[in-house]
């Protein structure tokens, strides 16, 4: 396994990309479109929720700690759309992220230091994810570009597992193979009851116990939606123990 290890400016590339593509398809449709990925969402919510994830990034941020600051989601302003308020929002952020040290101390939610390079990270998938899900509300999904969602695929393996982020708690055990077809790329994740661990097949010996129990291939993309819960492991290749996919789903 050889997991790309995305910059600073790597994500950052590609919320110039996804962020504007998010506030375009928002802008298109009613307010009140239902979003078939986020049950019970509108489109409206759906830009609320992505909005105030950038308000908290940059809450976090700038708060220069590694403790949690407290949390205050702002109501959407007077006069502004959805996709106007998000715009602004994003705006602010991507000012942020621009000049940001990846090094300065940020909290965040996962078992790993806690610094600023996290967030752009975090706010590019929850970006890309969210403009599929806007997208799909207008009948127009497009997938998410592949080394970006082979990242994303990484963050849910590296952060979301790691950190407690099941959809349901469950108690799992054996060694899952996720390859992406398009990306020339594989992850080994063992799961062991509530925990986890993300294997370096370039490390594991002979004598270790890594053959996988349950093996999924897809495109990149798809691999990524089907980890956050947008569409169902029965669309991939799927061969082996199925009932372990159940411990990966985090969105």
């Amino acid at each position: 396994m050889s997991r790309l290890h995305g910059t600073k400016d790597f994500w950052i590339g590609a919320l110039r990309t996804e962020g504007p593509a998010f506030a375009a398809a928002v802008a298109e449709a009613p307010p009140q479109t239902p979003v078939l990925s986020c049950p019970g969402w509108t489109v409206t919510d759906l830009a609320h929720h992505l909005t105030r994830a950038c308000v908290w990034a940059r809450t976090v941020v700038t708060a220069g700690a590694t403790t949690r600051p407290e949390r205050h989601d702002p109501e959407p302003p007077a006069g502004l759309t959805p996709a106007q308020w998000y715009r602004q929002e994003y705006d602010q952020l991507m000012a942020l992220f621009e000049g940001l040290d990846p090094e300065a101390p940020a909290w965040n939610f996962a078992p790993q230091p806690k610094k600023a390079g996290f967030w752009p990270r975090r706010v590019a998938h929850e970006t890309a994810v969210h403009r599929w899900d806007a997208q799909l509300a207008i009948g127009a999904g497009e997938p998410i570009e592949a080394k970006l969602a082979v990242d994303g695929v990484s963050e849910v393996l590296d952060t979301w597992l790691p950190a407690g982020r099941r959809i349901r708690p469950g108690q799992w055990h054996g060694v899952v193979q996720l390859t992406a077809t398009d990306a020339a790329q594989d992850w080994y994740l063992r799961l062991r009851g509530e925990g986890v661990a993300l294997l370096d097949t370039a490390t594991i010996l002979d004598h270790d116990d890594h053959h996988a129990r349950a093996q999924v291939t897809g495109t990149a993309s798809d691999l990524l939606l089907a980890l956050m819960g947008r569409i169902s492991f029965d669309t991939l290749g799927v061969a082996g123990d199925r009932q372990l996919l159940d411990g990966l789903r985090v969105g």
